[in-house]
């Protein structure tokens, strides 16, 4: 790459040798990046620039200081765009086949916690314990390893929850890898499930039903906004409900609600996801309701067999399907 040569031609300066660590100078000429030692090289960096600073102020170098830290400074910005492209991906192993997702940097909690207890082993012996044909496969409860025929499952977890991260451009698409998580009645705050999981096999729709969907969304986003901007005013509705101020409750209500209708905008569905749905398929009305953190990239098939096998009480496949994880370096 010319860009990361030029940054090393001036590295290699005989002031620069002396003032940049070796580990710098080793991670630029090998190009070997992560997080951690890209903050690392960055305050090492400036530390030797100040340095420099001090000996090119005595020569009258001013300049070629300047470019060297303009150098680093376009060095830096195309590594960390590298980096925060970098999907890490997860293999799920099955008697089926092999199913590939690809995690979404967008969601770095559930990406994390995944990569995590994938490394662990946790996810190894599990069984995929719910299969809904032309909806999805859902896994990751730790009580299925090794349950018998007959045993009710689901409810396992590695003893947490994890905050939602329900983005706007990730949505349920065929493919899509998303957090299970209990009901709103018991969580409204939409919790992820530490462990458990389902992967979308979904179907298409028509022009109509993608329009009511679209609707229903966009219900959604206005009630969940009215939500969030009566939480803002809750102390002022308490105060307002102690005096029996009726009228005042009544003009707060018009008021949030109709800051609540410009918030949630005037679409539903997005053009990406009426496109999607209607050709590829998935499950729009799960749409801003839970966390999707990745999608699969090879073996989509594999999913399609196993959404459609015979399953007995409680969605249970009547066949176990065990799986095993390796995160793909």
């Amino acid at each position: 790459m010319l860009l990361c040569s030029v940054a090393l031609s001036s590295f290699e300066e005989h002031e620069a040798k002396q003032t940049v660590p070796l580990m710098v100078r080793t991670a630029i000429r090998n190009q070997v990046f992560n997080l951690s030692n890209l903050i690392i090289i960055s305050v090492l960096y400036i530390k030797s620039a100040a340095k420099l600073l001090n000996y090119h102020w005595k020569n009258a170098k001013i300049t070629h200081l300047h470019s060297r830290i303009e150098c680093f400074s376009l060095f830096l910005c195309n590594f960390v765009g590298k980096i925060e492209n970098n999907n890490m991906k997860v293999k799920i192993q099955t008697m089926l086949g092999d199913i590939v997702v690809r995690l979404y940097d967008e969601t770095p909690i559930h990406r994390d916690n995944f990569l995590k207890l994938a490394k662990e082993g946790y996810y190894d012996g599990t069984l995929f314990h719910r299969v809904i044909k032309d909806f999805m496969i859902q896994g990751g409860d730790p009580d299925s390893k090794g349950a018998p025929a007959g045993k009710m499952l689901g409810v396992g977890d590695p003893g947490y929850t994890l905050e939602a991260e329900i983005k706007d451009g990730l949505f349920h698409k065929r493919g899509a890898l998303a957090a299970a998580r209990q009901g709103d009645e018991v969580n409204p705050e939409r919790r992820s499930s530490g462990s458990q999981f389902y992967i979308v096999w979904g179907q298409v729709y028509n022009e109509g039903q993608l329009r009511q969907f679209s609707k229903q969304l966009r219900m959604q986003k206005v009630q969940a906004a009215f939500n969030e901007l009566a939480a803002e005013h809750r102390a002022e509705i308490m105060q307002m409900r102690r005096d029996r101020n009726r009228e005042g409750l009544q003009d707060l209500q018009d008021k949030l609600a109709a800051e609540a209708e410009s918030k949630a905008g005037k679409s539903g569905l997005t053009d990406d996801q009426l496109k999607i749905y209607s050709t590829v398929g998935g499950t729009p009305h799960l749409d801003g309701q839970y966390t999707v953190f990745g999608e699969v990239e090879e073996g989509l098939d594999v999913v399609e067999m196993i959404q459609g096998t015979a399953t007995g009480r409680a969605d249970r496949p009547v066949d176990d399907i065990e799986m095993r994880m390796t995160v793909i370096e």
